[in-house]
């Protein structure tokens, strides 16, 4: 998960600051972007971890299975976000202006 300790911290303590409709779209292009590559990561270490144990060059299963466990998690959260986007989207689609 991707977290921005700088938008924590202005939000704690109510200093919100005007930004353009061009910046909150590269900010959030960029966390977008960040939280993909962060998916495919976990998703692409537990691959490699599992077929290195398939090859036999791995003997501890316990690290692989929580390799795996961790990006099937991190996958899951993912796909519920996206139902959640799209479900929010849908919302103010509906909605009468």
């Amino acid at each position: 998960m991707i977290t921005n300790p700088t938008f924590k911290q202005q939000f704690a303590e109510g200093n919100t600051k005007a930004v353009t409709p061009s910046e909150a779209h590269s900010n959030f292009a960029d966390s977008l972007k960040k939280a993909v590559g962060s998916l495919n990561h976990s998703q692409v270490e537990a691959n490699k971890k599992t077929e290195a144990l398939a090859r036999g060059e791995v003997n501890d299963l316990h690290d692989v299975m929580v390799t795996a466990q961790k990006a099937s998690i991190t996958m899951q959260t993912a796909v519920e976000m996206q139902s959640k986007v799209i479900d929010a989207y849908k919302e103010m689609m509906r909605m009468q202006v």
